[in-house]
């Protein structure tokens, strides 16, 4: 059995902790609701916003519409969203497998490069060969640090120039979407090309364009595809925040659970050391006493 000495270091180390992860807890707690209302209240315009895209990549052919070519998969750019921080329970491992389970089973004979959003993915690709960067990408990897749509915007205009350069062609997006404190929901969304309204969406072909298709292919689908990743990364912030709330009430209530034992262990070691030195004094005083 530990002494005493060691048992009060432990209480309060753990006391330590405990405080680190409630202060973590309460912090996380106030970034989310600012980063929920944000990404809840995007989520309508840019739903629908992807429903009209949809319905126009449907009407236009590909001469129309470069973003909508489809080039196979010989080349595929796969966009993994984490944080920058740990200790936010399977947030960020979540993705990493995801994104894992994609270059080795879905991609596995397919030339495929990771664009790594977030410093946790990034510590798994950095050094090897699927890692992809380029010289006006490299300061875009960190976008947390300054969660704009000035920012996420440049980043969408590298990744459409890329696909229209033919240097991928197939983009996917892989991050976690949140949807609520206690639950993210990993996705992956097929970026580029752009997919077509499906047959069991509300479809009509016979469409007044107004300026015209090109100008609404030139702008239109590039804003589109913007918003699409902004709200990605969105979902993905607040997701984070939520995830790590969560840990951190955990571990705030494992610590009090942990706290208490040592308590108690502390207690049954004090009163038996007590109960040690009465017996040696009463052993002492009985010998003298002979």
């Amino acid at each position: 059995m530990p002494n005493l000495k060691e048992i009060r270091n432990r209480i309060q180390s753990v006391g330590s902790t405990m405080q680190i992860t409630s202060a973590m807890k309460m912090v996380s707690a106030a970034k989310l609701k600012k980063a929920q209302d944000a990404v809840i209240q995007m989520r309508p315009y840019a739903n629908k916003l992807k429903e009209i895209l949809a319905n126009l990549s449907a009407t236009l052919d590909l001469s129309e519409n470069s973003f909508a070519e489809n080039r196979g998969e010989g080349k595929v750019l796969i966009i993994g969203i984490t944080s920058n921080r740990g200790l936010c329970g399977g947030f960020n491992n979540n993705i990493i497998k995801r994104v894992g389970v994609l270059m080795n089973e879905d991609y596995a004979a397919k030339n495929v490069k990771v664009l790594c959003l977030g410093k946790k993915i990034k510590d798994i690709y950095k050094r090897t060969e699927n890692y992809y960067t380029n010289d006006t990408l490299t300061p875009l990897e960190d976008v947390f640090s300054d969660l704009t749509y000035e920012k996420v915007s440049s980043l969408a205009d590298e990744i459409m120039r890329g696909f229209l350069a033919k240097e991928f062609d197939k983009v996917l997006l892989v991050y976690n979407r949140f949807v609520n404190a206690a639950t993210q929901v990993v996705e992956t969304e097929q970026y580029l090309p752009v997919l077509p309204a499906t047959s069991t969406e509300n479809t009509n072909g016979d469409y007044i364009f107004e300026p015209g298709k090109q100008e609404i292919v030139g702008d239109l689908i590039p804003k589109t595809l913007k918003l699409q990743l902004f709200k990605g990364i969105r979902d993905s912030f607040a997701a984070e925040h939520g995830a790590r709330m969560t840990a951190m009430h955990k571990a705030t209530d494992n610590a009090k659970e942990l706290q208490r034992n040592l308590k108690l262990s502390y207690n049954k070691a004090r009163q038996a050391a007590i109960t040690n030195e009465i017996l040696e004094i009463v052993g002492g005083a009985e010998a003298l006493n002979a």
